[in-house]
């Protein structure tokens, strides 16, 4: 019997690309493509090329212009990625990943407690000076991501603002916006930072993070104190992609051959 074709997908180029295990998890959540068969336009660009490139840009923090050629066109992958963040494909397929995980773990798939905090960290000079401040506490010029998770440090919903935003400020967005995403969080831990105004105005009960469980798996949680990114492909991926900050400043690089529909 003859070999089956090998595809172009077994060999990883790098640790951020999926994995014939992994891309069947998440192909049925991206939308078709708008070209193919029956349909006019230029040939379809693997969305599976384009899912690799964009977890490749989250993993190095590099400009969209520096994608490897062995990725299609950089202008394509900002393309579909901007595209799949407005209509909502990135957070729906975020919201299934995450049920998933949850249920996985014995666990409801909607949450009814969160964790939230923050992180100010230093904008590159790419970021328009209109989107970032200065952080006097932590000496740090650049934005502040607020951040909510569950229990298992699962990302729940995420807002970037410029450094100089006080935590009570962006914790108070936050929280509503958390509130009308996930209707069914009941309760929400929080450390000092966000005492004070913030307590009246929220629309959740607060308790001190010092008494929040601890995170049952080793995923990224701000109340643990571990600000690392996700692991590549994980649930929070999409989320922290939108927090870094790539921009097209430089020229492409890497392996040679372009990939194909």
């Amino acid at each position: 019997m003859p070999a089956a074709p090998a595809s172009p997908h077994r060999t990883r180029r790098f640790p951020t690309d999926l994995t014939d295990a992994q891309w069947p998890l998440l192909a049925p959540l991206l939308p078709l493509p708008r070209s193919g068969p029956g349909r006019p336009g230029r040939p379809a660009t693997s969305r599976r090329a384009l899912v690799d490139a964009i977890l490749y840009v989250l993993w190095t923090g590099c400009p969209w212009r520096a994608l490897p050629d062995c990725y299609p066109h950089w202008r394509t992958v900002h393309h579909h990625f901007a595209r799949w963040a407005a209509d909502g494909t990135l957070g729906r397929l975020h919201a299934v990943l995450r049920g998933r995980l949850r249920v996985a773990a014995g666990r409801a798939v909607a949450p009814t407690a969160a964790v939230i905090d923050s992180q100010s960290v230093r904008a590159s000079d790419w970021v328009a000076r209109a989107s970032k401040g200065y952080d006097a506490a932590k000496k740090v010029n650049g934005r502040k991501r607020h951040l909510a998770t569950d229990t298992q440090g699962l990302l729940l919903d995420i807002l970037v603002t410029p450094a100089s935003t006080q935590d009570r400020d962006g914790g108070r967005r936050l929280l509503w916006r958390l509130r009308r995403h996930l209707p069914t969080i009941r309760l929400v831990w929080a450390d000092a930072g966000y005492a004070g105004k913030l307590v009246r105005s929220s629309p959740f009960p607060l308790r001190s993070s010092a008494s929040a469980p601890a995170p049952t798996t080793s995923r990224s949680c701000p109340a643990a104190g571990s600000w690392s990114a996700p692991s590549p492909g994980s649930a929070s991926a999409a989320g922290w992609l939108l927090t870094t900050n790539a921009s097209p400043n430089t020229t492409r690089r890497g392996c040679s051959g372009p990939w194909s529909a």
